[in-house]
């Protein structure tokens, strides 16, 4: 627990002086935002679950689509699915992750693509890289959905339905 506390608050030596022997950080929480962490607590049960029924309410609506894949929950696990991601081949869909984000964007609705890798980022250009490939290919494929707690079946649906329209559009054009 000291350890903890120690590099929890940014790692400082004890000296007069700010000085650092170790790499610490700024984990640090005001007592407000400890109050309203422990009031969130007390909710987390549902939280997880309307999450969770987000995220089942979209695979229900556009897992049958061609190209859209959505992550799986290991067996033994209960994922908190805090954000609901999924991959799209862009041959069986029809259309690319960012040609979909903009398609959601015209619509006022947020998505984004999943994560840029450490290793592409601008700031880590020139460091050594172990592995790649795989989150490369995640950040090529993948687009997070909108998942917030106060969405309407309705919100769903909308969404899902731009994403159904772009689909059957892209499929039009190439006249299948």
């Amino acid at each position: 627990m000291k350890e903890a506390r120690f590099l929890a608050t940014q790692a400082r030596d004890d000296a007069p002086h700010y000085q650092h022997s170790e790499i610490g950080y700024n984990y640090r929480l005001s007592n407000i935002l400890a109050a309203i962490g422990r009031g969130q607590i007390r909710v987390l049960d549902e939280r997880v679950n309307r999450k969770r029924a987000v995220f089942e309410a979209y695979r229900a609506r556009l897992g049958d689509l061609p190209g859209i894949e959505f992550m799986p929950e290991p067996e033994h696990y209960r994922s908190n699915r805090w954000l609901t991601c999924i991959t799209i081949d862009p041959k069986k869909f029809g259309a690319t992750p960012e040609n979909l984000r903009l398609r959601l964007e015209e619509n006022n609705v947020e998505a984004r693509p999943l994560w840029k890798p450490m290793h592409i980022q601008p700031v880590f250009s020139g460091c050594r890289v172990c592995g790649g490939p795989v989150s490369e290919g995640l950040f090529e494929r993948g687009l997070c959905l909108p998942s917030g707690t106060a969405m309407t079946e309705e919100d769903i649906s909308f969404v899902c339905g731009l994403i159904g329209s772009e689909h059957k559009a892209r499929a039009r054009g190439r006249g299948l």
